[in-house]
């Protein structure tokens, strides 16, 4: 839940989180709090029900504890576009909750109600005795058609599908996600650059963490890179130094390798951090740590170099784990890295050094699994192709 809020927070949406216990302080800035005791399941009088209800009987007080749910919760859940039900549906800690919602889905209070199931308390082993037959126990096994029904792993929609006897369309799988950021210990700043260079939704992404001169060779990697888009592939290519601003000849160099990227059509496709800041236009450029930042998210590290004293960045790359493909011209790559980093000669054409990288991406399983997780299942990419298509096309 903590998750949905913030991605949703972050994507433009006033997010208010329903709970029985808790604070706002504990959640992201900028979410709304209300707290209503009777929705926690430790609540004295949820628990004592609870335990009669698990033993097949339906306590005196069920209805009034309905009823204080169905008064608490009638009067705020219409000023929602979308209600999303983490569990309440499938699981019985709270059935008088369970039954107060299915009354106001039947009057029409909820708007859109988005059920999330993770767990089925008629299917699971451990829990299956402490539900009954009949109502309100029932009510966990029953489909309804008005809900959006979501489970978190294929394993868990049959469960749901064979639970509710309902069609195998009718149950979405929506699987928890991973914060990109966080994961891979980015800067706040680092993070940034890479959302505005769109990284994480390419096939394939080159790291050149070098400065622009002209032994960096940078028209043989963009030469690289068409190639790669000529195959289909979804190439991003980063190069992380500035030229030198107060030198007329390296900003002249700088302005036509721009000029020759502009011209074979990747704007898309190979960035400058140089012309990347957060303000359109002005030169940019990044520490070391921000560096540091795009060896954890980059796939491959490039150094196609004419020359190079020694080769630093091989050294980067091996520590982080990032596999090297660089220029025999390169002492580290060549003396250190040797049979650990993929060499070529610069006679070689660019097209076939392509035709290598993809071999060497397709055959590395780590960078597949990278590939896949990062375009299907971070939160932003799960949010934009699952979460928002299931929402009320209203905001508040």
């Amino acid at each position: 839940m903590d998750a949905h809020a913030r991605i949703f927070l972050e994507k433009g949406y006033p997010v208010t989180i329903i709970a029985g216990q808790g604070s706002a302080d504990a959640l992201p800035s900028g979410c709304e709090f209300i707290l209503i005791p009777e929705l926690d399941s430790q609540h004295p009088d949820i628990l004592a029900a609870g335990a009669i209800l698990e033993q097949g009987k339906i306590p005196e007080n069920f209805d009034s504890l309905m009823g204080r749910l169905l008064a608490a919760l009638g009067s705020l859940l219409p000023r929602f576009d979308n209600l999303i039900v983490h569990n309440v549906f499938t699981k019985h800690f709270n059935l008088p909750l369970t039954a107060a919602l299915w009354t106001l889905l039947d009057e029409g209070t909820i708007n859109n109600c988005i059920a999330w199931h993770h767990d089925f308390t008629w299917t699971s082993p451990r829990s299956r005795s402490k539900v009954h037959e009949g109502y309100p126990w029932d009510l966990l096994r029953t489909y309804r058609p008005d809900m959006t029904q979501v489970t978190i792993s294929q394993q868990r929609k049959q469960e749901l599908v064979g639970l509710y006897n309902c069609p195998e369309e009718a149950v979405q799988v929506i699987v928890n996600g991973v914060d990109a950021a966080q994961v891979l210990g980015l800067t706040a700043e680092g993070a940034a650059l890479v959302d505005r260079l769109d990284l994480l939704d390419a096939d394939l992404i080159l790291l050149m963490p070098v400065r622009v001169t002209k032994n960096k060779n940078v028209e043989y990697a963009l030469d690289v890179v068409v190639a790669l888009k000529e195959e289909g592939v979804k190439v991003k290519l980063v190069l992380t130094g500035p030229p030198d601003p107060h030198d007329v000849q390296s900003m002249a160099y700088f302005r036509g390798l721009q000029e020759r990227r502009d011209a074979l059509g990747l704007q898309e496709e190979m960035h400058f951090v140089f012309e990347s800041g957060p303000e359109a236009g002005e030169p940019y450029q990044i520490p070391l740590e921000m560096v540091y930042d795009l060896y954890r998210v980059a796939d491959l590290m490039f150094m196609p170099s004419y020359q190079e004293g020694f080769g630093m960045p091989v050294l980067e790359a091996g520590l982080v784990g990032l596999p090297v493909i660089a220029s025999d011209t390169v002492p580290a790559a060549q003396e250190i890295g040797a049979e650990d980093v993929l060499l070529f000669n610069l006679d070689q054409p660019p097209e076939a050094l392509a035709g290598e990288l993809l071999h060497l991406a397709d055959e590395d399983k780590r960078l597949g699994l990278a590939r896949r997780t990062r375009q299907n299942f971070t939160w932003e990419a799960i949010f934009k192709k699952r979460i928002a298509p299931l929402l009320h096309p209203n905001r508040l």
